[in-house]
Order: structure tokens, then sequence, then C-alpha cells
């Protein structure tokens, strides 16, 4: 059974998995950048948080993987990482 996942314009986004994570700038100017599925792993989107700011995220059908650029914490379902290690 297919998860979805209702987006801002009102539409239904298909969720692959689902999986949520958590991104905690520890410093200004932290980008976080989705990759897109498929044949070809492209850049789709990108937000810059400052300190202090959190991002709460969604892996999607569209989004398979991100990039994490400045020191961060991540939070998933599989434990906790902070970029300065």
């Amino acid at each position: 059974m297919d998860q979805h996942n209702q987006n801002a314009g009102g539409g239904d986004e298909r969720v692959n998995n689902g999986d949520y994570f958590v991104v905690k700038a520890k410093e200004q100017g932290v980008q976080v950048i989705g990759l897109t599925r498929g044949k070809d792993t492209r850049f789709h989107h990108t937000e810059k948080l400052d300190k202090g700011e959190v991002l709460i995220a969604q892996f999607t059908d569209h989004t398979s993987a991100v990039k994490i650029r400045g020191k961060a914490v991540v939070m998933t379902k599989h434990g906790r990482i902070d970029t300065e290690e």
C-alpha cells in the first residue's frame, strides 16, 4: 500500500519509504541539498540554515539522498550524526 504526503500545492506526492530526518545547524550558512532518484542523480533542492535553525524533512519518491555542508547535527531513526566527527 502506497503512503501519500500532501504537499503545499494541494497535490499528492508519492512517498517511497517516508523516513524523516532532522538537521540542526551548529553554525551560520549550513546547506542541506536534496538529491534526486533515478538513472541520473542530480541536485533538486537546497536549503540554507542559520545557527540554531532546524529542518525536518522526509525522503520521497523524488528525493533519495541528502548532502549536508557545514557544521550540523543530523538525527534519523538510525541515530545521531555530528558533521564535525
